[in-house]
């Protein structure tokens, strides 16, 4: 059994092996993806002096407290005015300033009488208020959004700013996704007896497409050795990156997911990792025509695999791309936890922000058995208790993974 660290480390590593592909796509199709190239601004930002607010270009000096207005400047309407110490124009926001302006008063420090305009009693003004300096942002030619950046709507804004229409990303993975198990029933049906819902599949492929990937479902198979060999060989003789199994990879008489991906030319790198919950996780290797696959067996039960899922392959993928997907915090317990093994684990947690302390507090989302499906469907966070450590105190900090 590996400790978790080199169970992560071993599939990081094979990870490498995938080669990345890259695809052009529209500018608003990019969003979420990670970005596969430079961008580096082809004007200026901004490309000329502008105003921060709707108010009154002067030129500044500390004795002119009253001004003629001589115009007016609206955004995208440059006209050319030429400014003294004693002419105003006004302006509003983000249009270009006027000639020997060096300060836009505000609107709301003003008074008006005909075209006589004067700084109200209790307002002041200064050289450069309210001025943005053409490049203050940035400069044409330099770098804008780098490389390796999950993709989100203000990085959007500043490609658009930047005249891309078209960005280029990282292709998606793909991934086929199995469940296994006589146990499970659809969820349009109602379980009895001995059975339940096959919710698995259904959590898999909505992590699946939260991070990103392609998508292929194998569906749901009973626990029949040579359905599952079919639906598994399938997999490995399509186009696929990863195939995530739940279920079959303990050690009961129907786990057969084990045997079988070994029989089809999967090279087990490790079974079983010291955490909880989730201990029972299979991961391994299957080449075909130089292209590497990664298969993740990941436990039956529904909160393990949820888990998995976190701990490896989002873990992993992190480090494939240089890039974050998930938000990582440290919260303070506000309960005493006394951990009786030496797993790492990973609890399901609610995380909220103290107003009086200004700091993240978590607790646990109830009772953590791996069954518990309305636990988890409470918790927004899976904070981690550590390996060497089995007595966390109401003082004591941990890392959260927010969910």
């Amino acid at each position: 059994m590996k400790s978790y660290a080199e169970a992560l480390e071993i599939i990081k590593e094979e990870f490498k092996k995938i080669p990345k592909q890259i695809e052009t796509v529209q500018l608003l199709e990019s969003l979420n993806r990670v970005l596969a190239e430079d961008v580096y601004a082809d004007v200026d930002q901004p490309q000329f002096d502008n105003s921060a607010v709707d108010g009154y270009a002067v030129v500044f000096n500390s004795r002119t407290k009253k001004w003629k207005m001589i115009g007016e400047i609206s955004a995208g309407n440059y006209q050319h005015f030429s400014l003294d110490n004693d002419s105003a124009v006004f302006i509003m926001t983000g249009s270009q300033i006027p000639t020997h302006c060096t300060a836009v008063i505000p609107i709301e420090d003003v008074d008006a009488d005909g075209s006589i305009v004067k700084l109200s009693a209790k307002a002041n003004y200064f050289e450069g208020m309210n001025v943005r300096k053409k490049s203050e942002y940035m400069k044409q030619g330099q770098l804008a959004v780098s490389k390796n950046v999950l993709i989100t709507p203000a990085h959007i804004m500043q490609l658009a700013e930047c005249g891309k229409s078209t960005v280029i990303v990282y292709k998606k993975l793909t991934a086929a996704i199995l469940s296994t198990g006589d146990e499970l029933v659809d969820i349009s049906e109602k379980p009895t007896g001995d059975k339940i819902r096959a919710t698995n599949i259904y959590a898999i492929e909505a992590l699946l497409r939260k991070y990103g990937f392609n998508i292929l479902n194998l569906d749901t198979v009973k626990d029949d050795e040579e359905l599952i060999t079919l639906k598994v060989q399938s997999a490995l003789e399509s186009k696929i990156d990863l195939l995530i199994t739940t279920g079959g990879v303990s050690v009961g008489q129907y786990d057969l997911l084990k045997s079988i991906f070994e029989k089809l030319g999967v090279e087990r790198k490790f079974w079983r990792a010291n955490i909880k919950p989730g201990k029972p996780i299979y991961f391994g290797t299957h080449y075909s025509e130089s292209n590497i696959k990664l298969i993740f067996g990941l436990a039956g039960n529904p909160v393990s695999s949820f888990v998995n899922f976190y701990a490896f392959i989002i873990a992993a993928l992190e480090s494939y791309y240089s890039v974050s997907f998930t938000q990582r915090i440290k919260a303070k317990l506000l309960h005493s936890i006394i951990k009786k093994d030496g797993k790492k684990h990973f609890i399901r947690g609610v995380v909220s922000f103290d107003d009086d302390k200004k700091a993240y507090a978590v607790e646990r989302a109830g009772p953590q058995s791996s069954g518990n499906i309305s636990g988890l469907s409470r918790a927004n966070c899976l904070f981690i208790l550590e390996e060497e450590k089995n007595n966390y105190s109401e003082r004591d900090f941990v890392e959260c993974i927010m969910m």
